[in-house]
Formats: structure tokens, C-alpha cells, sequence
């Protein structure tokens, strides 16, 4: 007799199908179908125990062909473990969502091929030319700084996780966000070096940020300082040019404006993020790549 709870035996049930069955229905090797069982995709309805010849049911077909559709968008198996999991209209937001953090990299992608197509022939200095430098002179303001050692991989995530917590302390203790957040890199940041850089968040009450700042102790290496009025050469990016290493094309493009004119930089080169970042799409301007001048 069978066990108490396990699907009968295959000669007890016809509807059972092979896995050699089930994969030419699936248009699945058979080789996939055991991944997709381990990964917990897709587990067969029954396993011979003598044998260990897997069987799978008519009514897992559909499942099996939506894992291939996702497979062909190039999402991870654990991205789609999580998708066949959710209900129909959960899982068509799941997938918009991955197409479009995929258009993104994309996008990114683009604009690094023309950035080393441009740098590799030898014909880089043309592609300053797609960035327009302008120059306009920012007021003194007082802001909360946090500083960090950082290499190109972290980079992204602490830039989120920093401005975050100094905008929130801004909104919550400072009076508010007085101007548009910004990153200045004391030295460089690249796979090999750390900066150090800081990220810095324009406040409207001083004396409330000086007080929060001195509460953090040293947990952040948060500061609260003036930062000196400015003349600043600028030139502005879309979301997709911020993404390293394409954006060295946008620093490369000022430094060459700043040699042309006869102008020294007076400080450490920045980055100004003026817009919604989540809110913006990958064309979408927000970010303005810059070098104080005299």
C-alpha cells in the first residue's frame, strides 16, 4: 500500500507523467527539471523510492512553461521562485519590476560601449562634446557631512544608505533639507583606492545640526560644518551616465573644459543629486558632475 499522504504510484495513476514525458511537453531537459526540483521550483509529484524516477502531473505544464518564459528574460532562479509564488497580479508586478531594472542596465550599458568605443579608438576627446559644461556660483551653506573610505563596489549602496540617514536627521532635527544633497571625493574612488569621500546634506537650522551631529559620537563619522560659497563648473548626467565607470566621461569632459579655458580646479570634484532619484528613469537628468573653479 502506498503511504499515508504520498501521491500514488504511477501504474495507479495514469495522469502521471514521465519527466521525459513532462520535459518534451515543457520543451525542459531533463537535466533542467532536476535543478528546478532542487532549487524547489518545480518538485515532481511523485518519486519512485525503489528507482528514483520522477513523475510530474498534467496540471504543473503551465508552471513548468512560465519558468522557461522567465528564464528567458534572464531572471535568477531565486527572482522566480518567488514570482510562480505570488498570485497572478502580484507576479505581473514582479515581473515589470525585473524588465525594468533590466531596461536600466541597459541603458547604463549603452552609454559605457559609446564611452569606451570613444576611448579605445582613440577618439574620446569627441565625446565631450555630448556634454554641455555650464558654470554657476552656489552660497555658503551648513551642512551634515558624513565621511568614508569606500571602493567603486560599495560605492552605490553607501552614498543610498548615508544620504539617507542625513536627510532623514535634516527632516527629523535640523530644520529641514535646505538645498540639493551632494558627494565630494577627496581622492579617488576606483576598485583599488578608497577615497575617502563624504556625503553632504545642506540643513537649515546650524545649531540643531551641530547638536545631532555631536549625539552620533563617532557610529557614522558624521560631522556638522560650513561649506564655503563656490563658483562650480558643472556638467549634468542622466541616470544611466551615473553608473561607473561611464561617468568618468562626464568628470573627463569638465577637466578637459577646465584645461581649455586656462581654469584650475579649487577643490575636490562632486556630484549634486537635485532630483527624485527612485522617481526617475533612465534618461532622466539627475545629477550634476562638478569642480569648483577660481
Amino acid at each position: 500500500m502506498d503511504a499515508p499522504g504520498r501521491d500514488p504510484a504511477p501504474r495507479k495513476d495514469p495522469e502521471l507523467l514521465s519527466i521525459g514525458a513532462f520535459a518534451a511537453r515543457t520543451r525542459l531537459s531533463a537535466k533542467a527539471l532536476r535543478l528546478y526540483d532542487r532549487q524547489g521550483l518545480l518538485p515532481p509529484a511523485y518519486v519512485d523510492d525503489a528507482t528514483g524516477y520522477r513523475y510530474y502531473r498534467p496540471e504543473q505544464v503551465e508552471r513548468a512553461r512560465t519558468v522557461v518564459l522567465l528564464r528567458r528574460l534572464d531572471m535568477p532562479l531565486a527572482d522566480i521562485a518567488a514570482v510562480v509564488g505570488l498570485d497572478g497580479e502580484g507576479a505581473a508586478r514582479a515581473v515589470g519590476e525585473h524588465w525594468a531594472r533590466v531596461e536600466e542596465r541597459f541603458a547604463a550599458q549603452r552609454t559605457l560601449v559609446d564611452y569606451l568605443r570613444g576611448r579605445l579608438s582613440g577618439r574620446s576627446p569627441t565625446l565631450y562634446g555630448t556634454f554641455e559644461i555650464r558654470t554657476t556660483d552656489v552660497p555658503e551653506a551648513f551642512v551634515l557631512v558624513e565621511r568614508r573610505h569606500v571602493f567603486t563596489d560599495e560605492l552605490p549602496a553607501w552614498i543610498d544608505a548615508s544620504l539617507a540617514r542625513l536627510e532623514r536627521a535634516a527632516m527629523e532635527s535640523c530644520g529641514g533639507v535646505a538645498a540639493a544633497p551632494f558627494v565630494i571625493y577627496h581622492a579617488e574612488v576606483t576598485e583599488d583606492s578608497d577615497g575617502p569621500a563624504e556625503t553632504c546634506v545642506p540643513v537649515a537650522d546650524p545649531a540643531a545640526a551641530r547638536a545631532w551631529a555631536a549625539e552620533q559620537g563617532r557610529k557614522w563619522d558624521v560631522r556638522a560644518r560650513v561649506e564655503p560659497a563656490r563658483r562650480l563648473a558643472y556638467t549634468r548626467i542622466t541616470k544611466a551616465q551615473v553608473v561607473y565607470p561611464q561617468i568618468i566621461g562626464a568628470y573627463d569632459a569638465v577637466e578637459a573644459w577646465l584645461e581649455r579655458e586656462g581654469l584650475t580646479a579649487t577643490g575636490p570634484c562632486r556630484e549634486v543629486y537635485f532630483a527624485e532619484w527612485d522617481a526617475a528613469g533612465p534618461g532622466d537628468q539627475v545629477c550634476d558632475v562638478a569642480y569648483p573653479v577660481g
